[in-house]
């Protein structure tokens, strides 16, 4: 019934699909299984993607050569670029996105692609032989062989779902849980554990009171994801909306809470810090009389609403009366409680960098398995595990992003270096070169070593190397073009910023501060020169990034550079740590776990002191 498969992918979340698209783009003949194939790609929380740091995820994945961006592109139904009011390493792009057309763009775009079979099944276990993975088993008793095998399976792992003082198995509203993998990996000597996420009600939106709330708009011009010329820039957008809580909605929820599983112990999980419940919200900010509630529409039709800040497990009868206190939500009618919902995860520091396993050749894990929160997150391990199971196959060198390349290369490195003991979600404060690894240039960054690979096309690496050529030119000429007095100080008085008494190159005003893009278009020279050479927006935003950044993007440069020779010093896969008598016991212990590849990821590893690594060095004969 089945070949030999190079690749298989358990499971269709962002994680799955992601990776299954690499894997097949790649040329590895890829079998994609999942327990329904009507919910592929299914954004179970939030219709949104993207975010603070989580953006730079996305534009990283489309600069390899994913698909997230280009789906997000197709299916949004509003764009936003956060934090416009901060510098470029902090602009984070965000689009709401129609859950339906989602899930339906992503189907028919990997079943667009080549090397790609589909099959719906519960897969209910692994077959290893002699530590090397060899395929998967379903629970109709097939068995399917393959090179590789990767893991995305999300909530479903033993998922129990928490209502108040009902709980049942399932992965997520209205689907049965997956059984038997977590056993077949815990007898294979992986550790497991058990991690909680939640999620809010859903809502009619003929029910609610529009007028009553402060609307949310998209951006005016909005931008975009990919990087590629297949999508375009949205021409109308839906509205959001936002309220808030109250005093009174927050003495009703309390009402619940010896209800709550949360609360009474029957959920002994750790939930995400970031993204608390609304009951605990209330719990931990006792002194705050309200909370804001984002109104999110699921999509261009549907009158389906998602109460973004409102996720609960509280029993659905205290839901429902604490949310009619909400203004706007009067006359609400629900489509579905909240609820929370437990599953097995399996701590990251059992991983290589290619997100292979330690323990069993060719398995790789890749999102909420790995102890992550997010759809972004999930996706860009899915699309690095996919590669790398790829290559592996075929007897290729792995590709591995380091911290100062890409937010994925910080991510994995996080996971499998510090492990973690709660969902891990990405901030841009995680990042150590966030000046490196803003969301406009994740196609320089990242697209040549997708091209190496075969992964990005020739088309995408044209389109990158003209766009950087582009913003040089419009710089150098920026360095090499004066600006006279009569021209300058009119801007800068009307900036508040201090005069020039001389003739100066435009490249050192541009530099202020105060001084932005369109001023400088003011100058009838810089309006001809960017005319003459058909410089669109994104040049032109790429070169203002490159002026007026370009001390710390130069000073992050050399720091990265600095650290990166520690990167170069391998620990040889056998080292016995043991052996070195003037290291800590922590130390040794942490090493012997984690088995770090390098001296600088050994640096980065939680109970390991400077002192322990120059011990290390020494040993080493450094």
């Amino acid at each position: 019934m089945f070949n030999v498969y190079d690749v298989i992918i358990v499971g269709a979340g962002h994680a799955g699909c992601e990776a299954a698209a690499a894997s097949a783009n790649l040329g590895c003949s890829t079998l994609l299984v999942t327990m329904s194939l009507q919910n592929i790609a299914q954004m179970s929380c939030n219709p949104a993607m993207g975010g603070i740091a989580k953006g730079q995820i996305v534009r990283e994945i489309d600069a390899l050569g994913g698909y997230s961006g280009i789906v997000s592109d197709r299916t949004a139904i509003q764009f936003k670029m956060l934090n416009k009011s901060k510098g470029p390493a902090m602009w984070s792009p965000r689009v709401q996105s129609d859950r339906m057309r989602f899930s339906e763009e992503w189907r028919l775009m990997l079943e667009a692609t080549q090397n790609l079979d589909f099959y719906q099944e519960m897969v209910s276990g692994l077959i290893i032989k002699n530590g090397k993975v060899d395929g998967i088993k379903t629970s109709l008793g097939l068995e399917i062989k393959a090179k590789s095998v990767v893991l995305t399976n999300g909530t479903f792992l033993n998922g129990l779902i928490h209502i108040g003082e009902k709980q049942f198995g399932g992965g997520r509203a209205g689907e049965s849980a997956a059984y038997g993998i977590t056993e077949d990996l815990v007898n294979a000597g992986f550790e497991a554990g058990r991690m909680k996420t939640g999620t809010p009600p859903r809502v009619d939106g003929r029910s609610l009171d529009f007028s009553k709330m402060k609307e949310e708009a998209g951006d005016i011009n909005p931008d975009k994801f990919s990087y590629s010329d297949v999508t375009k820039p949205l021409t109308h957008q839906r509205l959001c909306h936002m309220t808030y809580t109250s005093i009174n909605v927050h003495d009703i929820l309390r009402e619940g809470f010896d209800r709550s599983p949360m609360f009474n112990g029957r959920i002994k999980s750790l939930g995400p810090r970031y993204c608390p419940s609304i009951e605990d919200k209330i719990n931990r900010f006792a002194d705050k009389e309200r909370h804001q509630l984002f109104v999110e529409p699921e999509g261009w039709n549907t009158c389906e609403v998602y109460v973004n800040g409102f996720s609960t497990s509280l029993p659905e009868d205290i839901q429902f009366k604490a949310l009619r206190q909400v203004e706007g939500f009067e006359k609400v009618k629900f489509f579905r409680p909240g609820y929370a919902i437990e599953y097995d995860y399996f701590p990251p520091t059992q991983l290589k960098h290619t997100l292979e396993t330690k323990l069993v050749d060719g398995l790789y894990f890749a999102g909420q398995i790995n102890g992550t929160t997010g759809y972004e997150e999930a996706a860009s391990q899915g699309m690095m595990a996919g590669i790398n199971a790829a290559l592996k196959v075929q007897e290729k060198d792995s590709m591995i992003l380091k911290r100062d390349e890409a937010y994925i290369g910080v991510l994995i490195d996080d996971l499998i270096t510090k492990g973690t003991e709660e969902p891990y979600r990405m901030f841009t404060s995680r990042a150590e070169y966030r000046t490196l690894l803003r969301q406009d240039n994740a196609d320089e960054r990242l697209t040549p070593k997708a091209y190496a690979i075969g992964l990005a096309s020739q088309n995408r690496m044209n389109r990158m190397e003209k766009k950087f050529a582009s913003s040089h030119k419009l710089v150098e000429f920026f360095k090499e073009t004066s600006v006279t007095l009569d021209e300058a100080n009119p801007i800068l008085e009307s900036k508040e910023s201090s005069q020039i008494t001389q003739s100066d190159k435009m490249f050192k005003i541009f530099s202020r501060p105060q001084v932005n893009l369109d001023d400088f278009l003011k100058f009838e020279k810089v309006k001809n020169y960017v005319e003459e050479n058909n410089f669109d927006r994104e040049i032109l935003e790429q070169a203002e990034i490159q002026v007026k950044y370009s001390g710390y993007i130069e000073k992050e440069r050399n720091n990265a550079e600095k650290l990166t020779r520690l990167e170069h010093v391998k620990i040889p896969e056998d080292f016995d740590y043991e052996k070195i008598k003037s290291m800590s016991i922590e130390a040794k212990q942490k090493l012997t776990k984690i088995r770090p590849i390098t001296i600088s990821q050994a640096s980065r590893i939680s109970g390991v002191s400077p002192s322990d690594i120059s011990v290390l060095l020494i040993y080493m004969g450094r």
